[in-house]
């Protein structure tokens, strides 16, 4: 785990963020933490691992947490409040967050950055745009769009692909028909070449030319477009998805945290963010402050019209009974 340390260095008050590393991380101190650092006067330290969860569950299961806010999948979080591993907020003390959409937001969470799952071709495969695949029912029919496919290995999202390419609208997946999306899957199954496991092999199967259709990241994609590959991506029909911030149950600096949960998502500090990396903010009001230049915000998962084109993912169903049993089904799928 890498400890870094943000601004002001001498302040009275500190607290202790953890995200997931790399590029992602570095992008957000500079557009987020920093920021919020100098503007509050506290300093944030920072801590860096792959998997928070099962670190988020051994800290509380010990009765002295270190960590703060923790910066993780939407689920986790949603998970963390029903296991009492996560404070419930009082967005009374949160006032950026209560005004964000509902739906980006729970008792135990509040979104941070949006990034999809989108249906990414090669322009090699399919050159014209007007007759290339821009639907999933189109990535399911392998007729019309012969080709190479690759899915990923779980099913968050490619479940609500496959509904959607039996003709559910992206407004009316949840709850998801698991059977349906199941059956619809069996269907395509014999034409995937590969199931995917990672954000990089999906965008290495796409830009190696192994396949010619796949469902990715959108910025895995579009930083193979910025390299110059023959590839592209759209957003229509996308599943529009979140990492959270959540604060640790029993967290050592729990006034602190919230203070810099409300900070975090600040409309500029949350503007700043597309500017250093390929993720969407979270909150809508950053797409108002004119930080984001227009061309620029036509690239982001949740700028308003790519949002209007995509499913919101319900994390929510996903940590229910009904998801944890997709969960398990979906070993079952992939082993026979």
């Amino acid at each position: 785990m890498a400890l870094m340390s943000t601004v002001p260095a001498f302040a009275a008050e500190q607290m202790l963020f953890v995200s997931q590393g790399g590029a992602y991380q570095k992008a957000q101190t500079i557009a987020i933490l920093d920021p919020a650092a100098k503007k509050l006067g506290i300093t944030i330290n920072q801590d860096s691992v792959p998997d928070a969860w099962p670190i988020m569950r051994s800290q509380v299961a010990t009765g002295k947490p270190t960590w703060d806010v923790v910066d993780v999948a939407t689920n986790f979080c949603l998970r963390g409040g029903e296991q009492g591993i996560v404070e419930k907020l009082d967005f009374s003390k949160i006032p950026n967050a209560a005004a964000m959409p509902a739906e980006y937001r729970s008792d135990y969470s509040v979104a941070y950055e949006f990034y999809s799952s989108v249906m990414g071709y090669s322009l090699k495969k399919y050159p014209d745009a007007a007759t290339a695949p821009k639907t999933w029912a189109d990535f399911w029919d392998v007729k019309k769009f012969p080709g190479r496919r690759s899915l990923r290995n779980h099913p968050l999202a490619t479940l609500e692909a496959a509904l959607m390419a039996d003709g559910v609208a992206p407004d009316k997946l949840y709850p998801l028909d698991v059977d349906r999306a199941f059956k619809k899957l069996e269907e395509i199954k014999p034409n995937i070449t590969v199931w995917w496991t990672s954000g990089a092999q999906s965008a290495q199967l796409l830009n190696d030319g192994e396949v010619d259709m796949v469902m990715a990241w959108n910025g895995r994609i579009s930083a193979l477009v910025k390299e110059g590959a023959k590839v592209t991506y759209t957003y229509n029909q996308g599943i529009l998805q979140s990492t959270s911030l959540c604060v640790l149950k029993g967290a050592p600096n729990l006034p602190t945290a919230i203070k810099f949960l409300n900070e975090a998502v600040d409309p500029v500090h949350q503007a700043n963010l597309p500017m250093q990396i390929d993720y969407g903010p979270a909150n809508p009001k950053a797409y108002d402050t004119g930080v984001i230049p227009a061309a620029r915000v036509a690239e982001l998962p949740s700028a308003p019209a790519n949002a209007k084109a995509q499913a919101l993912m319900s994390y929510a169903w996903w940590t229910s009974a009904a998801g944890e049993a997709a969960e398990k089904r979906w070993l079952a799928f992939t082993q026979k």
